[in-house]
């Protein structure tokens, strides 16, 4: 099994203007909070400080008095300190959140818009591993980690500035541990990068190997694969669990480093300060104070140091996303141009997949207005590939379709949507009241609409007996629908959306022998008026069409109305035969 092409990821640099230009956009929400989160620094310094005033006012033998004052500035600070600290998380939250809300609405655009053939190469797995676990990251990062990370920066500066304002000598014996954090991070930093990076797209691999089993798990029984998958399942996760080990060992030395660096920098205030209080440079009073100070950094430095953790997967996870927002746009906005009938013209098409091998070779077709044509041909002459390239599905390597003389760059997306509509025989019903599942196709309908939708199908005999009738909720938690009833839902969005040009992908391919006939005379009757392009799974959509074209090999073979193929005795003639004595 091989391992599927992953989705772009983005550069660090590129995340990163990513992240500036969103927090640029907010400038005044985010000067606001980092002031906000300054005050409440700056509230949690003033215990210290005055500790160490007591100190020099106990050792001069001032009246006990002193203390009240010292306990009514300590308290004080604690409350406007505990005020501003509860702004300052919810203005930091808010900040995030807004972010992450646009993050989140950009990626899902894109990944709703990209290509299917994209999507095809990729696999399911990865984008569903971003838009899924990389946003959970994120959303921690911004609830837990970002507001911890700020209000640590901000303590460390002030605490830095209040110890060399006690006295500059102390201060830099504070500033001694910098060197031995910085060279634990220069050491950590191009260690763990290429391994959160790795962890991630490890689980995006998991979650790929996990979804392609579950969805094919009707196939892996039926072949006995069962050992072949589980296999390759048990080899994704091992490797996610080798790298989450492999991180987790490197963390664990990184914080050896960390409390390293905190010992020799309280060792070293407490040794300067002894020898600047015996020569009479600094009191008693502010060495403590320095050295609280310190102390009081072990929390906030430790919390910088450890949260690089956090902020490492989060990088590794807001790189994919951004990745994914900067897959070009390769759709056409469209010039405007309208229809002027439902005509579908397709010249000269030509299509090739990846491997190079061109599989439609200068395919003409015309579907007149109001007019029905069947493709019939073996598996892989090419009907879905044309059906889905004259869909707007997929791009056709060349060649051009045109409905009402306008080609589908020229209609654009919005315009493409308005005037043709393919359904498949992959159908998804969304979770949901069943009249909201087909609003989708035409979110300003009525009941009325959508019930007379519902009896163009022929699903009224069906939909009147469920429990709440149209708002019964269907879908994955609701009611399970037949695949019968899933491709008549797809029929009456069909009639709602009301193209000018429908495309039928073997819609009917999953109605099994019994309800064929009926969604045949559903299709028949959501499609008539209008120009419709079947691919026919069963011979009898063929004969029910005004025209049917024989695909072989990426060519059109003969085409033209049932009985005049059957009389002439061709690859349809044979093809009619053998359907008949099945």
């Amino acid at each position: 099994m091989t391992t599927p092409e992953l989705l772009p990821i983005a550069t660090g640099k590129r995340s990163w203007a990513y992240l500036s230009s969103e927090i640029r956009a907010q400038r005044g929400l985010a000067l606001l909070t980092l002031a906000i989160s300054a005050v409440s620094a700056a509230m949690s310094l003033i215990p210290v400080y005055v500790f160490g005033v007591l100190v020099d006012r106990v050792t001069e033998g001032a009246p006990t008095s002193t203390i009240v004052s010292v306990v009514v500035v300590i308290t004080t600070a604690a409350v406007i300190g505990g005020i501003f600290t509860a702004l300052s998380t919810y203005m930091i939250s808010k900040l995030g959140e807004r972010t992450l809300a646009t993050l989140r609405e950009r990626v899902l655009r894109r990944a709703l818009h990209l290509p299917i053939g994209t999507l095809e190469r990729v696999g399911k797995g990865d984008l569903l591993s971003r838009v899924g676990d990389d946003v959970a990251v994120m959303a921690k990062s911004i609830g837990e980690v970002i507001p911890n990370i700020v209000s640590a920066i901000l303590l460390v500066s002030l605490s830095v500035v209040a110890m060399l304002s006690l006295d500059w000598r102390l201060g830099l014996a504070g500033m001694v541990a910098i060197p031995m954090y910085v060279l634990a991070l220069r050491w950590y930093l191009p260690k763990s990068a290429p391994l959160y990076a790795a962890e991630r797209v490890a689980m995006g691999e998991r979650s790929q190997a996990l979804i392609s089993s579950m969805q094919g798990a009707r196939t892996v029984r039926a072949y006995g694969l069962e050992d072949t998958h589980l296999a390759e399942i048990d080899k994704a996760s091992g490797k996610a669990r080798d790298i989450g080990i492999d991180v987790f060992r490197l963390f664990t030395r990184f914080g050896a480093r960390s409390n390293r660096a905190e010992c020799v920098g309280l060792s070293v205030i407490l040794a300067a300060g002894f020898m600047l209080v015996q020569d009479d440079y600094v009191t008693v009073g502010q060495v403590t104070a320095a050295a609280l100070l310190f102390h009081r950094l072990f929390n906030p430095i430790g919390m910088l140091m450890f949260s690089f953790d956090d902020v490492q997967s989060a990088g590794a996870s807001l790189a994919r996303l951004v990745g994914v927002i900067d897959i070009p746009d390769g759709r056409s906005p469209g010039t405007g141009a309208v229809p002027v009938d439902g005509t579908l013209q397709i010249t000269d098409l030509r299509h090739s997949y990846d491997t190079g091998h061109e599989i439609l070779h200068g395919i003409d077709l015309t579907v007149g207005a109001g007019e029905t044509v069947a493709l019939v041909g073996s598996t892989g002459a090419g009907k879905s590939t044309i059906a889905a390239i004259a869909a707007g599905s997929i791009d056709s390597t060349s060649g051009t379709v045109r409905i009402g003389g306008a080609t589908l760059a020229e209609l654009g997306e919005k315009g493409l949507r308005r005037h043709i509509a393919i359904v498949s025989q992959e159908v998804h019903v969304f979770a949901g009241p069943l009249i909201e599942d087909l609003l989708l196709a035409a979110p300003d309908a009525s009941r009325a609409d959508v019930r007379a939708a519902l009896d163009t199908v022929g699903a009224t005999r069906w939909v009147d007996t469920l429990g709440s009738g149209m708002d019964t909720v269907v879908g994955e938690g609701g009611h399970e629908l037949t695949s019968a009833q899933s491709q008549q839902l797809a029929l009456a969005r069909l009639v709602l959306a009301d193209p000018a040009v429908a495309v039928l992908d073997e819609a009917t391919a999953e109605a099994g022998s019994a309800g064929a006939r009926d969604l045949e005379a559903a299709a028949a009757a959501a499609t008539r008026g209008r120009s419709t392009l079947v691919v026919a799974h069963r011979l009898t959509q063929a004969a029910a069409a005004d025209r049917v074209v024989v695909l072989e090999h990426g060519k059109i073979l003969e085409q033209g109305p049932h009985a005049e193929l059957v009389a002439a005795g061709g690859r349809y003639a044979e093809l009619w035969s053998a359907w008949q004595g099945r």
